[in-house]
């Protein structure tokens, strides 16, 4: 295979990796949490791309060039080589662990066991999210954890755009996960426990919620939604519901078999003694 071959071979490896690459950079970023989360992905796509190509091409040329040579000798040894492809793989190796440090350190990105956020002194929007078999609950409470509950809304989570928000989630009965890919938020839902989530959502518009744990026959029933919304409107959605006496809100679209919520209460269901 000639140099020229070679390089046309590299070079198509390029664009199809390119290609496959394309779908992945144009991922939203709809809050800080998916922007740090995909910016990562994107550098160490721009470090794999390149090795691949080059040792794809150097596998491809080998083949090819050797291919007729029934009694292959075994490689000299060259230490210079050695050297350096060690000396490569620890540069790599480095920048790949320093950059996921950096995200995966991020309290944007990992759930936090213990309410570290609360030592904030900027203005931050607390939501405790609930979850039950097979549905969410969520719980507003203004600016701390510590200051009672005067809304609450079932299967559609409320959040103002270009604010922080911290997210308690716990669990009424046994183990479910809080899942929303769009905003690169997830975090697993013990009973009793409480693992918090910190993001600044920045594009507008109603995200899909999950359960990412299986959690029994109803386990793919249990959807939500997540409305984004200008600050504005937030504080207007949050005003109606205080005004309009219990503060509560169902969502029918989030009813399952067996946990269905009607009329003005926000009914999430207690576990029996079997599901406990």
């Amino acid at each position: 295979m000639t140099r020229r071959r070679a390089g046309l071979v590299a070079l198509f490896g390029a664009a199809l990796l390119a290609l496959a690459a394309e779908p992945v950079a144009a991922q939203p970023s709809a809050s800080t949490t998916v922007e740090q989360i995909w910016n990562l992905n994107m550098n160490l796509l721009y470090v794999a791309i390149p090795i691949t190509v080059l040792v794809e091409g150097i596998l491809i040329y080998t083949v090819w060039r050797f291919r007729n040579q029934d009694e292959p000798l075994p490689t000299m040894e060259n230490r210079r080589l050695e050297i350096t492809w060690t000396v490569a793989t620890a540069v790599i190796l480095l920048f790949v662990g320093v950059a996921s440090y950096q995200v995966l350190a991020s309290p944007y990105v990992t759930a936090e066991s213990t309410n570290e956020a609360e030592l904030q002194t900027e203005e931050v929007t607390h939501i405790e999210v609930q979850a039950y078999r097979y549905g969410w609950t969520f719980y507003y409470n203004g600016s701390s954890f510590d200051e009672t509950t005067s809304v609450t809304s079932t299967g559609d989570l409320r959040i103002p755009a270009n604010q922080e928000v911290n997210l308690r989630v716990t669990s009424q009965d046994w183990l479910h996960a809080f899942h929303v890919p769009s905003l690169g938020l997830k975090a697993d839902a013990f009973p009793g426990q409480y693992n918090y989530l910190r993001t600044v959502p920045t594009e507008t518009g109603t995200y899909q919620l999950y359960c990412a744990e299986y959690c029994g026959s109803g386990h793919s029933k249990m959807l939500g939604t997540v409305q984004v919304m200008p600050q504005d409107e937030y504080d207007q959605w949050l005003q109606d519901q205080r005004s309009g006496g219990s503060g509560n809100e169902t969502d029918g679209g989030n009813s399952t078999a067996g946990n269905s919520t009607s009329g003005d209460m926000t009914a999430t269901p207690t576990p029996t003694a079997a599901s406990a």
